[in-house]
């Protein structure tokens, strides 16, 4: 049997990039899955291609919750994906001594805001069945800093708590419902368009020296971070909450390995 069979899911930011593959990973596996973007028009393209629901979903907006909430009120997973970095629209100052204070509410509106939405929601959603998986999608960025992402480390490092919270809330108060984070480092997807140059060599050259520091060598691909999302989704996970999982081609570790070497 897949291992997801008939479990509701709900992604959010689904209509591309480390979203889709989850819904795709997650339709692969069974799973009745609802995909939710504020893009409608990719998000009900993925979701005919999928077989599945459809719901417009900005995260950041309480009553789209409380719609969704209408719309689908018992949930088994719910995986909060959805998030910016702030270079959206181009390269602008984000570091701790220019950033201006519109831009870092943006950032944590969407990230920090939308998450603790959907946690709220994911716990009322899961809370009559006492049983449930929500996956927060946070990143390396939440357990580093990062000088010229300040709005965004910090969102994400927000969210890597938060996650313990809610695991630590949901089994006080007896129920089932496990919470884990997950940390993707570099991995290739239209979130990185806006800071990489047009040009091809250029484009490499930049794709080079982003990953110099990854053991690896390489981005990381949707589908591996999916991965470890159906996982988590999945009732083999059973024992594991409030934990992170750090998706980054070892640049955590502890140091740059450089390949070939043996020093």
């Amino acid at each position: 049997m897949a291992r997801l069979h008939n479990k509701i899911c709900i992604i959010t930011g689904a209509a591309r990039g480390i979203g889709e593959a989850i819904a795709r990973a997650f339709a692969d596996e069974g799973a009745q899955v609802i995909v939710t973007d504020k893009d409608a028009a990719n998000g009900k393209i993925l979701a005919a291609a999928i077989g599945a629901a459809f719901f417009e979903l900005d995260i950041a907006k309480e009553q789209h919750w409380d719609g969704l909430a209408k719309a689908y009120p018992n949930i088994d997973v719910l995986v909060n994906n959805a998030g910016i970095t702030g270079f959206e629209n181009g390269v602008v100052a984000h570091d701790p001594e220019h950033a201006s204070l519109a831009d870092w509410r943006a950032v944590h509106r969407v990230n920090t805001d939308g998450t603790f939405l959907g946690c709220r929601y994911g716990i009322k959603a899961m809370g009559k069945s006492g049983a449930g998986s929500i996956i927060n999608i946070s990143s390396r960025s939440g357990m580093v800093g990062i000088p010229a992402a300040a709005a965004y480390a910090a969102s994400k490092a927000a969210i890597r708590n938060h996650t313990k919270t809610v695991a630590l809330y949901c089994a006080q108060q007896g129920l089932n419902i496990r919470c884990n984070s997950v940390h993707p480092a570099a991995i290739m997807t239209p979130m990185w368009e806006p800071m990489l140059p047009p040009d091809e060599k250029a484009r490499k050259q930049a794709i080079q020296a982003l990953v110099k520091d990854t053991p690896l060598q390489r981005f990381g691909e949707p589908s591996e971070v999916a991965a470890i999302c159906v996982l988590l989704a999945s009732d083999e996970a059973s024992y594991i909450t409030g934990a992170e999982f750090t998706i980054d081609g070892g640049i955590l570790a502890g140091s740059a390995a450089v390949p070939g070497s043996c020093k």
